[in-house]
Parts: structure tokens; sequence; C-alpha cells
């Protein structure tokens, strides 16, 4: 069974390939859902791991429709990762009526070729599953993650096991809060791999007399975060 490990930096990286990991997810920022890594955790992943790795094309949180700016990011993203000799890609794309973006998804696959591709847990929002997983074999993606339409994956298991037995050409990759007991059911039950971070919060200085640096009211799964420009051209003609 491959265990692959969400790993959210380089030490991550570094300690779940001693801990016995047959594969690696990066991406940075998995309170948000993971987005892309920089350039430099890239280098660093690229310098110190030997197992294979497969990189999160995700250029910001929220919702999994892009704009055209956002998906040629993606694109470039991938050419990045197959310059430096990535194992995998880990990426897809929604229409905004939560059905798959199948001709960008297939870009997506296409700038891939050479590496593996995941998709990712986009899947756990689309309308139609069984129709959604029909498409990705169609276009040639070799692993899906899935918590099974619901927070944690033992909380989808229906799903997952119907879509183990529908899945020919893609792998099923159950995802999100699994753990060892939960793990060994898995095996049993006939997947071939899974997929975890093993993350726990380790506290390194005391800010609690700090003003916080979060914004939890720019984090939205139905909106992003994007610039008003009237906000700025006001700033501007004021002090200008």
């Amino acid at each position: 069974m491959i265990i692959e490990v969400c790993a959210n930096s380089v030490e991550s990286a570094v300690i779940a390939e001693k801990a016995g990991a047959d594969r690696l997810e990066v991406c940075s920022e998995l309170g948000i859902g993971g987005i892309t890594p920089s350039l430099g955790v890239l280098t660093r992943i690229r310098e110190m791991v030997s197992i294979p790795v497969h990189i999160l094309i995700r250029p910001r949180s929220g919702h999994f429709s892009y704009s055209d700016l956002e998906f040629d990011v993606m694109l470039s993203d991938i050419d990045r990762c197959a310059e430096m000799g990535f194992e995998g890609i880990v990426s897809g794309v929604l229409r905004p009526d939560f059905t798959l973006d199948r001709a960008r998804t297939a870009a997506l696959v296409e700038r891939a070729a050479g590496m593996k591709f995941t998709f990712h847990r986009a899947f756990d929002w689309v309308v139609d599953p069984f129709e959604t997983l029909a498409e990705l074999e169609t276009i040639g993606v070799d692993n899906i993650l899935s918590s099974g339409q619901r927070n944690r994956a033992v909380e989808g298991m229906p799903l997952l096991k119907k879509l183990l037995g529908k899945a020919v050409n893609s792998t099923i990759i159950p995802a999100a809060g699994i753990r060892s007991p939960f793990a060994l059911e898995l095996k049993e039950l006939g997947f071939s791999a899974l997929h975890l971070s093993g993350i726990n919060l380790y506290p390194e200085l005391d800010a609690s007399s700090k003003i916080s640096m979060m914004s939890p009211g720019l984090l939205s799964d139905d909106s992003i975060a994007l610039t008003n420009g009237e906000i700025i051209e006001q700033v501007i003609k004021t002090v200008k």
C-alpha cells in the first residue's frame, strides 16, 4: 500500500521520508487547503528528498474555478515542476456549477505529460462523482484524492467504496483524517494508496500578547480575496 504524505514544508517533507513515506504531496498553507509552494521550497525539496514528490498546483485558497490569469499561472507552475524533475502534479479545475471543467483539467493533464497527475479534493465538491470519475479517467488522470465528499474519509466510506468499485484506470486515494486503525481498514477493503498529513501544532513561542496576523475575514470557500482598484485609486488621489 502506498502511503502518500502531504508535506507543508521542507522540514515536514524530510520528517515524512525518514518516517517511511512512499511518496509526498508538497504544498504550502494546509490551513487553507493548500496552495502551490514557493520556488525556494521546491528547490530544497528537490535537493533533500529522494522519494517521489508530487506538487500541488493551486494558485490561491477558496473555490476551484479560476480566471484566465490564474490558469496561466497554473500552467507556468507545471512547467517549472517539469523542469525541476518532479514526479507528479496535483491539481484540477471545476466550473462555477461544481461540475468538472473538462477542457481546463485536460489542458493541465496534457501540460503535465511525463508526470503522474492527481485530481485533488475539488472532487469532493462535484455534483456527480461517478460521472466525474468517468470523465477524469477518459482524460488520463492517474489518481483521485477524496474524502467521500465528507469532512473526513471515515465519514465518506460509503461513497469511497463505490468509487473504488467503479474506478478502472484511476487510483482512488482516501484522504482527510487518516490514522492507523482506519488505515488498516482501508487496506483490507482493497484501497492501494492513502493520503495523510500527520500534522500536529508545535508551539514555538508565546505570541499571546501580540496582535494577530491572521485575517479570518479573508478566508472563504465561495469568495476570493482580490484588490479593489477603487480603494487604491482613492488613496492615491488623496495623498498625491
